[in-house]
């Protein structure tokens, strides 16, 4: 078995931007620091960013993120999207609202041409999303 998820970068706010997706999403999230690692070479002010984490959530979703040390090049994320698709409208509209809440929306959560509902919104840490409830059949 194979598994694909999504491994976000951050700046300096890893932390905070994982924190707040579990507020949203739900789940256990796991913190590594940096400083939990002291035998690899290291900027000693990169010692309490996030080395890794990692958010499951019950439903089977998995986020992952960093902040970018020091000695690295940071780049702000373009391109690319998280997509979370669901049959269940009600969990859908609150990760909606969540995400959206301090971000920017870039098409409105509503019903969809093809069926169902669908949205994309970029949030407050700068992470394009787009939400979608399937169609019922």
């Amino acid at each position: 078995m194979a598994v694909l998820n999504p491994y976000l970068s951050f700046r300096d706010n890893a932390r905070e931007a994982m924190t707040f997706y579990q507020s949203v999403l739900g789940g256990k999230l796991d913190l590594v620091e940096f400083s939990s690692f002291p035998q690899m070479p290291q900027d000693p002010g990169d010692a309490d960013k996030i080395m890794h984490s990692w958010l499951a959530t019950e439903d089977g979703m998995v986020l992952a993120g960093s902040d970018t040390p020091k000695g690295m090049e940071y780049q702000e994320p373009q391109g690319i999207s998280v997509s979370v698709s669901t049959t269940d409208d009600d969990r859908a509209q609150a990760i909606w609202d969540g995400l959206a809440d301090g971000g920017a929306v870039d098409i409105p959560f509503d019903s969809a041409p093809w069926g169902g509902r669908f949205g994309m919104v970029t949030d407050r840490f700068g992470i394009s999303w787009m939400l979608s409830v399937d169609a019922a059949e």
